[in-house]
């Protein structure tokens, strides 16, 4: 009878595990709809700056499609007006010479055609949530208080809040051209996944972390 009882308890335990299981990919998938919808909205307003999120720096130290698509947006705000300043940020990636604020900036200046004193670098960050602490650093300095996020669609949900969470206005500009399809889900799927860990540091207050692309 006891070994009867053990067998029901483990069914019933699996069982709990699978539920659970169930539960937590359909919170994944609501997640990535809130996350997705969101990033197809222009919200952009004018404020003191125009923030491009940093972007990946390839091996030859040129810049990828990802900050090709914000630059070129950025820029197309700024000849808007929306804003007279554009922040690039990003410091260096692994195994590269070069940041991918320096990166950014050489865009704006050579292809884009914006002036100098129109472009600011924050090239200490390795992450999105370092790109909101040494932002907000940058823009006290300057006594700015309102930012224009440019980045991908997939990316201004969660960058809302980290810069948000540093004490600024916050509007959100997603780039109008989107990462290839099946890119586009893997990049939503890391952006759901990372989102899910800034709650949890939220909820137990824990402090800064860094985790490679996000």
């Amino acid at each position: 009878m006891r070994n009867v009882w053990q067998s029901v308890r483990r069914v019933r335990f699996k069982r709990l595990i699978l539920l659970a299981l169930l539960l937590w990919l359909w919170l994944m998938f609501v997640i990535a709809m809130i996350v997705d919808g969101y990033g197809r909205v222009d919200r952009a307003q004018p404020a003191d700056v125009i923030v491009i999120l940093g972007a990946g720096v390839q091996r030859d130290n040129t810049p990828g499609l990802a900050m090709r698509r914000r630059v070129s947006h950025a820029a197309d705000l700024w000849r808007a007006g929306y804003a007279p300043v554009v922040i690039c940020t990003g410091g260096k990636p692994e195994n590269r010479s070069r940041s991918e604020a320096d990166t950014c900036a050489e865009l704006l200046l050579k292809e884009q055609g914006l002036p100098e004193s129109a472009v600011l670098l924050e090239d200490q960050s390795r992450s999105t949530e370092e790109n909101a602490m040494f932002t907000r650093k940058l823009m006290q300095e300057h006594g700015w208080q309102s930012v224009i996020i440019s980045s991908d669609n997939y990316h201004v949900f969660r960058a809302r809040r980290l810069f948000a969470n540093e004490g600024m206005i916050v509007y959100t500009s997603p780039s109008a051209e989107q990462a290839p399809g099946g890119m586009y889900v893997t990049y939503l799927i890391r952006e759901v996944a990372a989102l899910q860990w800034q709650l949890v540091k939220e909820v137990l207050n824990l402090p800064i972390t860094y985790v490679q692309g996000i």
